[in-house]
């Protein structure tokens, strides 16, 4: 059972979501404002949100960051563009991950609970603690940062250089990039991809490649030209050190 804050100004769509997550065993609240569901947030801080983009009051990406300016709790966007530019946005701006209008209820509930898993859950890729218990992030092999090439990778701090540069990465964009230099100069199928980053086995590939195409403008790279990122074509990802 999760708390779940609702931003949502349409009635009918908000009382519609809240019978929804409801019914799969979530405490919902609800605000149809941006500044009060700011204000709820920091009060009664929930264990994810789920936000519209279009509120009477604010813009529902500012609202999205100035969240992310005050808690770093699983964000899933609601929008009606799907178009990359839009998503890359989304993913710049904090969001965990996101759905399309219109949207099902199913859908809605299975996208959540995955947010909620992958924030419980160390990030993908990391051996369990030599004790036996659950892992802070970066734990096990991974416990000190590993460089591949000009890129620094520190799992337990959860942050990324280039040639000394902080990367400013989503927390999905850096659990696929630790991954991917986990498995260093290995070809990692989508599937494990979608597996053990996303943890679930129904992401449209284009969730995958435009996370993707974000990593590599931030890595200074160009997927017809790539340094690190490289597409094995119908096989997979492969992270390798530049030449």
């Amino acid at each position: 059972m999760a708390s779940v804050l609702l931003v949502e100004d349409d009635p009918v769509i908000r009382a519609a979501v809240i019978e929804v997550l409801s019914a799969h065993g979530h405490i919902v609240h609800s605000s149809s404002h941006g500044f009060a569901a700011l204000r709820e947030a920091t009060r009664n801080p929930p264990d994810a949100v789920v936000l519209d983009l279009g509120l009477p009051d604010l813009d529902g990406m500012d609202v999205l960051r100035m969240l992310r300016g005050i808690s770093q709790v699983p964000v899933l966007v609601a929008t009606a563009r799907d178009d990359d530019a839009e998503v890359i946005r989304l993913l710049d701006a904090g969001a965990d991950d996101y759905v399309v209008k219109p949207f099902s209820g199913g859908q809605l509930a299975a996208r959540l609970g995955a947010v909620l898993r992958r924030s419980a859950a160390p990030p993908a890729g990391y051996p369990p603690a030599a004790d036996g218990s659950d892992a802070e992030p970066g734990a096990g092999s991974l416990r000190n940062t590993t460089q591949v090439g000009e890129l620094l990778v520190d799992p337990l701090a959860r942050t990324a250089h280039l040639a000394g540069t902080e990367l400013s990465l989503t927390r999905r964009e850096f659990d696929l990039l630790a991954y991917l230099v986990a498995h260093a100069d290995r070809v990692v199928s989508r599937r494990r991809i979608l597996s053990e980053v996303w943890r679930q086995p129904y992401v449209e590939d284009q969730t995958i490649d435009v996370h993707l195409s974000s990593l590599r403008r931030k890595l200074g790279e160009r997927a017809a030209q790539p340094r690190y990122l490289h597409t094995v074509r119908g096989v997979g990802i492969k992270l390798v050190t530049p030449r």
